[in-house]
């Protein structure tokens, strides 16, 4: 999920595995952008035990947590409501769930809300950074602590919050016998961003829950979650298919080729042919990744990728749809398109209307025009799926 403004960009991903012999993790992470606001908010809560009572109760706590924070609720206010609906643990004597907050802005503001999870890690320039953070206690719950964060994100900072599935890894283990602890932890995060300053969040929360799975033996101990928000620069897209409506705005097409600060793809034989005129740079083919179902790709100076169009995104578009990993589907110019739209945060289309006999039955009213049809299902997919900043200019 991400959040565009002038400054940063919100990344923010989740990778959690089940305790072994579990279907259902004990733990719940919930992600909101609030897209007026400019926020983005994260819960992750840890039910106690395992299985489904344990899902049950965090998924309860992670609603709660993302609905108050949402509204500004103050926050001793939403603890002492939250603790008040969640039940006790007659043995242990403490609350079924606990919790870690994140509310970012796109400004940078943070603040971290957490009760009884590990204490969040902020990394910054590729090293662990002390943030100083205050315990509120609740009226009616005195011995229950929360911590309390604030501070200011820079481009380049990562939050990591993780359940103690990940802290307490390997735990009993003669090399770990206390479990993992959040100070090897945080050296792994480290070390992960030095082998890789531009790690995604997706790729270091992945690498996280497979370390502690490691450790674990490959069955892990206890739900096991890891949660990472990445403020950084956007990654920008720009997609060019089919010509403008009228030939003398075939220029602006080329002045926005020329001038978009990102990566830019272009989708179509005619729009290419176009821009290579205008821009004065060849076309030449691509035969890597041959496929005798997808036209194969070419290059152009400026360019990063130059496809086919409507049959190409066509099957973009039923990837997406179905779910399926570019980075496990047979090379094409397809998956490279699609590879590009996912690994991009911001996706501006600009999509000419220009009627394409071969495409294009006269009998079909122009808003059933195939191109723009299978640019509204990659967006749709890539903003309600993806969580992508998507925008679609038709010329």
């Amino acid at each position: 999920m991400a959040s565009r403004n002038s400054r940063g960009f919100i990344e923010v991903d989740c990778r959690q595995t089940a305790k072994h012999g579990q279907y259902v993790s004990g733990d719940v992470f919930l992600c909101q952008k609030i897209k007026e606001e400019d926020r983005v908010i994260a819960v992750l809560s840890d039910g106690l035990g395992s299985g489904i009572k344990a899902s049950v109760l965090a998924n309860l706590t992670a609603s709660m947590a993302l609905k108050y924070t949402s509204s500004f609720m103050d926050i001793k206010r939403s603890a002492e409501t939250i603790m008040n609906t969640l039940p006790i643990c007659s043995v242990r004597k403490i609350s079924y769930a606990t919790f870690t907050i994140v509310d970012l802005h796109g400004s940078g503001k943070a603040r971290i809300i957490e009760y009884d999870n590990p204490p969040f890690l902020l990394i910054r320039d590729g090293r662990r950074e002390p943030v100083e953070s205050v315990e509120i206690a609740l009226e009616r719950w005195q011995e229950r602590k929360l911590r309390y964060s604030r501070f200011h994100a820079r481009l380049g900072d990562r939050i990591v919050f993780f359940s103690d599935g990940v802290s307490q890894a390997g735990v009993g283990d003669y090399r770990t016998p206390l479990g993992w602890g959040r100070a090897n932890v945080a050296a792994f995060v480290e070390s992960q961003t030095a082998a890789d300053d531009r790690i995604s969040a997706s790729g270091l929360a992945r690498a996280l829950v497979a370390e502690a799975n490691r450790l674990d033996g490959g069955a892990a101990k206890d739900d096991t979650s890891a949660s990472v928000v990445y403020y950084r620069q956007p990654r920008r897209l720009l997609v060019l298919t089919g010509p403008p409506f009228s030939p003398t705005r075939d220029w602006e097409l080329a002045e926005l080729a020329n001038t978009f600060a990102g990566r830019k793809a272009i989708c179509g034989g005619t729009t290419a042919n176009i821009l290579s005129r205008l821009l004065r740079r060849d076309i030449e083919m691509d035969l890597s990744g041959f496929d005798p179902e997808i036209p194969p790709a070419a290059r152009m100076e400026g360019v990063d990728l130059i496809t086919e169009g409507t049959l190409t995104l066509g099957r973009v578009a039923s990837m997406l749809e179905a779910g399926d990993s570019p980075e496990t589907a047979r090379p094409n110019a397809a998956t490279r398109l699609a590879a590009m739209l996912l690994d991009s945060d911001v996706v501006q289309f600009a999509v000419g209307t220009r009627v394409n006999e071969a495409h294009q039955d006269p009998n079909i009213p122009m808003e059933l025009d195939l191109r723009r049809n299978i640019v509204r299902r990659i967006a749709a997919v890539l903003e309600q799926r993806h969580r992508k900043e998507v925008f679609l200019e038709f010329r």
